[in-house]
């Protein structure tokens, strides 16, 4: 088990980074989704609310140079879906699913970001509650170690969730030149009782623990597996 706090204060620079789990009395599912930033056009961005999630759109929009990677939905739900990603591929796996594809084929058609030398790799999880039960996957889609002829594919499934357990998964492994891509699987988070006690303590410290520098926007959500009612928090930097 890793302490995703310690994790998180460790690690100045993990990019974006998705956390799906359940909380310590098993009755919620948890998720979080953070974005960071290094450039002033990384920065310059805020989570919204939007019809069915949340987008990311620019605080200052005269200081805007492009948008093309860094505005985009990521969170939005369908039906008893909840989809969680770090780009527009959450619009390719909402139409997937919409037609009955797997969350796995819905990515066939993407691959990571085409931000060279970084190419930084699509992040994506969903979450799936229906009838009481509750499960979810990640996914990560990137290049074979810099190389962008190749991609590889990975998608990490879970089934009846442990209670006080996460998965977390990042674009990076911290800072460098060029960035290096998340390597293993999603890592295994213990989540002490506090920690998922109600979401405004889960969000308050997942946000104090990121990287005071380069942290930009973060949101939470709690929902409850045997009604399905949601809650959830956003924080930004810029407000």
């Amino acid at each position: 088990m890793a302490d995703l706090e310690k994790r998180l204060r460790e690690t100045s620079y993990p990019g974006r980074g998705i956390l799906i789990g359940r909380t310590f009395d098993g009755k919620k599912a948890a998720a979080a989704y953070f974005i960071m930033g290094r450039s002033e056009n990384s920065r310059n961005r805020v989570f919204v609310e939007d019809e069915d999630g949340i987008r990311t759109r620019a605080y200052d929009p005269s200081k805007m140079v492009d948008p093309s990677l860094i505005i985009y939905a990521p969170v939005r739900v369908l039906g008893n879906k909840t989809i969680i990603t770090n780009g527009d591929q959450t619009d390719t796996i909402y139409e997937g699913l919409d037609h009955q594809q797997t969350f796995e084929q819905s990515l066939r058609s993407r691959t990571f970001e085409p931000d060279e030398p970084n190419y930084t790799p699509r992040i994506s999880g969903v979450l799936h509650i229906e009838d009481g039960k509750y499960n979810y996957a990640l996914s990560i889609l990137k290049s074979n170690d810099g190389d962008p002829s190749e991609t590889l594919r990975f998608t990490f499934a879970y089934e009846s969730p442990k209670a006080a357990e996460g998965r977390f998964i990042s674009t990076y492994m911290g800072d460098g030149s060029p960035l290096p891509s998340f390597t293993g699987e999603p890592v295994k988070c213990e989540f002490d009782e506090d920690f998922t006690s109600n979401i405004d303590i889960f969000t308050t410290r997942i946000w104090a623990a990121m990287n005071a520098d380069n942290k930009v926007s973060l949101f939470t959500r709690f929902i409850n597996i045997a009604t399905g009612e949601t809650e959830s928090r956003i924080v930004n930097r810029n407000e």
